[in-house]
């Protein structure tokens, strides 16, 4: 990752950790019991969370695992995310500052790799999932979550402007066959997909990203000046006053290091 990237998504993150940790729609949800299920029937004695935000995966796979290690790019986040779990006495969790793209552990660390809804922020997806690839064991799992690209060009470019609008360090959503491109070139195989929608709700959605009133002003003008059809492909809610929610597809991808 650039410093001018790592610098833009510790800026943006930072100040939003302990929003995070408050998110009901990080903390539970169908996604995370899936993937709390995919990894409750591996091996899973050594697991690293990647990108762990609040710390809301590693804490649950803490329940599971001898060995959790929670790794992500931001400080704030990481001092936030080991408050959050050392309440709840989680003591198998331990958390390192680190790159999604130069991984500081050995070859095959790990039986199990997450990451939840992270991986739209990263600069270089490729050399994170070579990176996933290095760490796990062979035979090892990746239980991977995102925001899902969509197959519509004009739709995906809608969607994205929105999200680069409301967070600038948005990368990009990948479409599932380019997931399942950057796996198979790492030498990662596909067991199991599956595709499930989160309601957003605005305010909350908006609001923890800081955003200025007049950047929430503008964002929610773009949102209405867009074509129908564009709006329509994520179920935006619209009142005469506001913005009220949208429909968030997301990915969910149990892959297994060859």
């Amino acid at each position: 990752m650039s410093e001018a990237h790592a610098r833009r998504v510790q800026a943006q993150f930072g100040g939003s950790a302990a929003a995070y940790v408050a998110s009901a729609g990080h903390a539970a949800g169908e996604d995370l019991d899936r993937l709390l299920a995919w990894g409750a029937a591996r091996r899973r004695d050594r697991v690293l969370d990647l990108a762990t935000g609040g710390g809301h995966t590693a804490l649950l796979f803490g329940g599971i695992a001898r060995r959790v290690v929670a790794l992500d790019l931001t400080e704030p986040m990481l001092r936030a995310a080991r408050e959050h779990v050392r309440t709840r006495a989680a003591a198998n969790v331990v958390f390192v500052a680190g790159d999604a793209s130069s991984l500081p552990f050995t070859d095959g660390s790990f039986d199990v790799v997450t990451c939840r809804t992270a991986a739209h922020h990263f600069a270089d997806v490729a050399a994170a999932v070579r990176q996933i690839q290095r760490v796990l064991r062979p035979g090892g799992a990746l239980l991977l979550q995102d925001i899902l690209g969509h197959d519509d060009s004009e739709a995906s470019a809608f969607m994205s402007e929105v999200e680069r609008r409301r967070d600038p360090s948005h990368v990009r959503s990948y479409r599932a066959a380019e997931w399942k491109a950057f796996l198979r070139a790492a030498g990662l195989t596909v067991m199991e997909d599956v595709v499930i929608r989160k309601i957003r709700e605005w305010d909350e959605w908006t609001g923890r990203m800081r955003m200025t009133p007049e950047a929430r002003s503008q964002l929610e003008a773009f949102v209405r000046g867009a074509p129908e059809r564009c709006r329509a492909a994520f179920d935006f809610k619209l009142t005469a006053e506001r913005v009220e929610s949208f429909n968030d597809r997301q990915i969910l991808l149990r892959a297994e290091r060859d």
